[in-house]
């Protein structure tokens, strides 16, 4: 399995600069010079590795050059690319931490906290506003298998047990009525 570490946006400038919207928690690691990165163009089946020249933050960005790409019209081209790392080269999270990988959320059953079962996590969705949680509905919110966002915020996700498999929230009224 894949986690995304990055997304490259755009190109910048006439060098061949790519600017990265960053997706990990460490990009002073994933993206430090002599890193190799793995790159796959969305709908893509194959990989391509790149290895990291420099990095550096400009207006909020972060803006990597990568071997092999030299000029506006290739870094152009790889826009949309995706830099991926395996899930299996990841220590665990910590049961006790604020901090999961999304694949360790994904298939996390959903609870409230009179344990109700709202259904179950299949996607961790990340947005301007902050990440959700795209929850399947189980029998008890119906239409069975809408789907319900919940905002990953401690107010509205006080419990998360990778352990137990387990995600309990407290969502304000009208989170869960269908639409």
């Amino acid at each position: 399995m894949e986690l995304v570490v990055g997304r490259v946006a755009k190109s910048h400038g006439v060098r061949g600069e790519l600017v990265v919207e960053v997706r990990t928690d460490e990009p002073e690691l994933r993206f430090a010079p002599g890193n190799t990165l793995t790159g796959r163009l969305p709908r893509a089946k194959t990989t391509q590795t790149y290895v990291v020249e420099s990095a550096r933050e400009h207006s909020g960005r972060l803006l990597l050059r990568v071997e092999g790409v030299d000029d506006r019209t290739v870094a152009d081209a790889l826009r949309g690319m995706l830099f991926v790392v395996d899930t299996a080269d990841l220590p665990p999270s910590e049961d006790d931490s604020d901090e999961y990988y999304d694949h360790e959320l994904e298939g996390l059953t959903v609870k409230l906290g009179d344990g109700t079962v709202v259904g179950t996590v299949k996607e961790v969705l990340h947005s301007a506003a902050g990440e959700l949680l795209s929850v399947e509905a189980s029998e008890g919110f119906p239409p069975v298998g809408r789907e319900i966002l919940v905002p990953f915020v401690n107010a509205m996700v006080p419990t998360v047990s990778i352990a137990e498999g387990l995600i309990v929230i407290d969502p304000p009224e009208g989170l869960l009525d269908p639409e």
